[in-house]
C-alpha cells in the first residue's frame, strides 16, 4: 500500500485528488495538511468526504509529511510549492506538484511569466511533466512530477500527434483563450 499525504488539503484540487485516491486500491491517505484550519477533520471543510475520509487537518512540517508518506501531493498555491516541496523531497517522499512552479523549463521563462525568481531553479527543466499520455515512461521513476494544468492538457493532447507527424512546426502554434459569444 502506498502511503499518501496531501499538502494544502482544503482546496478544490486537493478535494479532487482525495476523491481519486480514495478509489485507488493501492493508495491510503495518511495525512492531510492545512496551516489555517486547525485540527478539524478534512470532512468539515469538504462535506462530500464525510464517512469517507475524516482524518484531521494537521499543520505538518514538510519534513514530517515527507517522512510519513511515500508520495506527497502538493496542492499548494503557486510560489508556495517551490519553497516547501524541496524539503519533502529531501525527506524521501516522491512528489506530484499541482501548482505551476515546476512546469516551465528554465529560469528566464519562469521570471518572464511570474515576475520573480524561482526559489528552486535547479530543478527547472529536470522535472518530469506529468502528462502520462506522452511521458508515462519518465513519470514512473520520477521523484518530482509537475502535474499539468487542465488548459495546457486540453491544448497539448490534440496537438501532440500532429506535431509528431511533422505536419507543422511548434513555432507555428498559437493557442488563445477566447470568450464565447452568447
Amino acid at each position: 500500500m502506498i502511503k499518501v499525504a496531501i499538502l494544502g488539503a482544503t482546496g478544490y484540487t486537493a478535494l479532487e485528488a482525495i476523491k481519486i485516491l480514495l478509489r485507488h486500491p493501492e493508495a491510503t491517505i495518511v495525512a492531510v495538511t492545512s496551516r489555517q484550519e486547525g485540527n478539524t477533520p478534512v470532512s468539515s471543510v469538504h462535506p462530500s468526504l464525510v464517512g469517507r475520509l475524516d482524518l484531521p487537518l494537521e499543520d505538518l512540517s514538510p519534513e514530517e509529511a515527507g517522512k510519513r508518506a511515500d508520495c506527497v501531493f502538493g496542492c499548494l498555491p503557486h510560489c508556495a510549492s517551490a519553497e516547501i516541496l524541496p524539503k519533502v523531497l529531501a525527506a524521501g517522499a516522491k512528489v506530484v506538484d499541482f501548482s505551476a512552479d515546476y512546469r516551465l523549463d528554465d529560469e528566464v521563462s519562469y521570471r518572464e511569466w511570474y515576475g520573480h525568481e524561482h526559489p528552486d531553479a535547479s530543478r527547472l527543466g529536470k522535472t518530469v511533466y506529468g502528462l502520462p499520455e506522452l511521458f508515462r515512461d519518465r513519470i514512473t521513476g520520477a521523484s518530482l512530477v509537475a502535474n499539468p494544468g487542465c488548459y495546457a492538457t486540453s491544448a497539448i493532447l490534440p496537438l501532440a500527434p500532429l506535431v509528431k507527424s511533422g505536419l507543422f512546426e511548434t513555432t507555428d502554434i498559437i493557442i488563445e483563450i477566447g470568450r464565447a459569444h452568447v
